[in-house]
């Protein structure tokens, strides 16, 4: 029965009761003496001011009632007083936005009462978020953030399980936090670790039993939950939360964006993927596919864009397959159009705002403000796309168009849903419609069943589309994937090494071709700031997503004017591409990079001028390598006209 189910579940911290069902049994259920929470409790206090004028009798005696409350959770009376017949919705609060309120717990216990917290986030642009979302929802319970290790309370990863060398780093870090957590027992303010994301859903049960490294655990779907499962760990237990959700978006949380010099964004708007290839575990740890309302993804553009904001990129699993169906009249019956030549291994989704018409809307609110967005997938660029990146100067021309293998074989292996021929077409298609355009790709080295000849024509289609930036690896078998449950892992490691080494060669070698195309061309750079390598320099991006690094020097604002003035992060400006040589001998982490020297030839367009030293850093792929880089500087002379300028740009006399 109803009753007996609820009671079971009584135990549970969070539950969530049918309103219809439970508003008509109330009349049965309604008790006079409902359980009051305790308010004797104390808040727990992690600062030099902490209350001292309690006795450690008193101490002890509210942490163990708090325990005990925590350990035995709510009665069944706390999941149905206070509702009736005509209030059926009381999950949401009065002004529509999500309530995280627990009645059973005293509202004081899960503040942060200034307890620091410090954020390491790992992997993709998506945890990048994740963390200005955890960070959004903490700060309005009182937390602080700090920079610094050492003085945190609370350490929270951000992790990502993609491949299992993402996962063995997490690994060793919470050895390491582990040791630090053991030297501050001692102290008045022990130090708590948890671990959010990817990794938390996948590994739960090794996390929470693996030597007791972790204090905390919350999937990508349960950062609201943050307070309470660190008002649970803070009484002395582990606390859990990795429940994946439908709907699910935090499109009521603003997050609070921590870009370098608050030039750039990130915006998510949409979660989770449903394509499901045999080899990604991301539908297994981030969910099914939800779309953030049209609404609130304004919202917070136009908010971006009044705090000065130069540059967006909208986020997504599968950013282009977005579609929200939040309101009435967006639920009509005409399907997703897809790429050419493409199909899902779902039934194809009909009616909602789709990514184009999101597009259109986030690119009008702020011309001068570029936008991006990753990561998409190849079946969702119908040509109204592509037209409308085409035609609007705002929308970047760079398109990451993962490919992840050059054999149809493979690809049906992979369900990718496409194959090499449609690839390919695509491709055409692209170019045909956005010249210029710069392309990026994924590849993976060595899947289940790869042959010498599937490899092979992998390596074809590297030469055959020229991509200027790409991201390849060897194959990791992930649990929970199709992959794992139906395929053999039997492409030997050594065997997949080579392959790797082979396509990042040709790749390598296509690279410099592709780029070798901007000799002559005029780019515009987005000033980041101060470049990593050296304070004396300054780096951007161009709209291609190119890295540009020059030094730091002062200029001449206007030609009417005698001052000079910085060049500062989200200024623009224009550079002429003359002749290019390369040298490389450089490493960075396991980055793999081109030093290209671009000098710039005087006198280009006529009007104002500007003198600049630059050479462009292109990013090709992502490896452990060494490369060598042997650059000089030269002063130059460009020229800029100002009616030619899509952006607001700063000329230089």
């Amino acid at each position: 029965t109803l009753f007996t189910q609820c009671c079971l579940a009584a135990n549970s911290c969070k539950y969530y009761l049918n309103m219809k069902y439970l508003g008509i049994l109330k009349p049965l259920f309604n008790v006079p003496h409902q359980w009051i929470p305790v308010r004797c409790v104390q808040p727990r206090y992690c600062s030099k001011s902490a209350n001292t004028t309690v006795s450690s009798r008193e101490k002890r005696t509210t942490v163990g009632k708090f325990k005990n409350h925590i350990f035995s959770g709510p009665t069944f009376q706390d999941f149905i007083k206070g509702l009736n017949n005509n209030n059926h919705n009381k999950s949401f609060a009065v002004d529509g936005e999500h309530s995280d309120k627990h009645d059973y717990l005293p509202e004081h216990l899960d503040m942060g009462n200034s307890r620091k917290v410090y954020f390491e986030t790992y992997g993709c642009q998506m945890n990048v978020n994740d963390t200005e979302i955890a960070w959004s929802i903490l700060q309005k319970k009182g937390y602080q953030r700090t920079v610094y290790l050492n003085e945190a309370d609370v350490v929270l990863l951000v992790t990502c399980s993609i491949r299992e060398k993402a996962e063995q780093t997490i690994w060793n870090r919470l050895q390491q936090l582990t040791a630090m957590k053991k030297k501050r027992l001692k102290t008045h303010t022990p130090m708590k670790i948890g671990i959010l994301g990817c990794m938390a859903e996948r590994l739960k049960k090794e996390l929470l039993e693996r030597e007791k490294l972790v204090d905390v655990l919350a999937g990508p779907d349960a950062y609201r939950d943050l307070p309470r499962l660190l008002t649970v760990a803070d009484g002395g237990n582990q606390a859990s939360n990795v429940l994946l959700s439908l709907e699910e978006t935090y499109a009521d949380i603003m997050p609070v964006h921590h870009a370098p010099q608050g030039y750039s964004a990130f915006v998510s708007i949409m979660r989770g993927c449903d394509n499901m290839c045999s080899y990604c575990i991301v539908p297994f740890t981030r969910g099914r596919e939800r779309s953030r309302p049209v609404s609130s993804i304004l919202e917070e553009v136009r908010m971006l864009s009044d705090q000065g904001v130069k540059e967006v990129t909208l986020l997504g699993q599968n950013v282009n397959s977005y579609r929200d169906t939040s309101e009435q009249q967006f639920c009509g019956s005409d399907p997703t159009r897809l790429s050419r030549g493409f199909k899902t291994v779902y039934r194809l989704k009909q009616g909602g705002v789709r990514f184009s018409d999101l597009l259109d809307q986030v690119s009008r609110i702020d011309p001068d403000m570029r936008i991006r967005f990753t990561s998409p997938h190849p079946k969702d660029f119908p040509d109204e796309v592509l037209h409308l990146i085409a035609e609007r100067g705002n929308i970047c021309n760079q398109i990451h168009l993962p490919a992840q293998s050059g054999s149809s074989q493979v690809l049906k292996a992979m369900r990718r849903g496409y194959t090499r021929e449609a690839y390919l077409d695509l491709v055409k298609n692209i170019k045909q419609i956005i010249p210029g355009v710069s392309l990026s790709s994924d590849f993976i080295s060595g899947f289940c069943g790869e042959s010498e000849d599937d490899h092979q024509q992998t390596l074809s289609l590297i030469r055959e589309v020229g991509y200027n930036v790409g991201f390849l690896f060897a194959y990791s078998m992930r649990k929970k994937t199709h992959a794992f449950h139906q395929l053999q892992d039997d492409v030997p490691a050594e065997v997949k090494q080579r392959r790797l080494e082979e396509c990042i060669s040709v790749f390598r070698e296509e690279a410099v071709k592709v780029n070798s195309g901007l000799i002559g061309s005029t780019q515009l750079i987005l000033v980041e700031g101060e470049s990593k390598r050296s304070a004396e320099d300054l780096c951007g991006r161009t709209d291609g997503n190119m890295k540009v690094i020059f030094p730091k020097e002062d200029v001449a604002a206007q030609p009417a004017e005698s001052g000079t003035a910085p060049i500062c992060a989200g200024d623009y400006v224009l550079v002429k591409v003359g002749w290019t040589s390369c040298r490389y001998s450089f490493k960075e982490s396991e980055h793999f990079y081109i030093f290209t020297k671009w000098s710039l030839t005087a006198d280009v367009i006529p009007g104002f001028k500007f003198i600049i030293n630059t050479y462009i850093c292109l990013v090709l792929f992502s490896v452990k390598d060494t490369v060598c880089l042997q650059s000089y500087k030269k002063n130059v002379a460009a020229s800029v006209k100002c009616s030619q300028m899509p952006f607001k740009c700063i000329f230089f006399q």
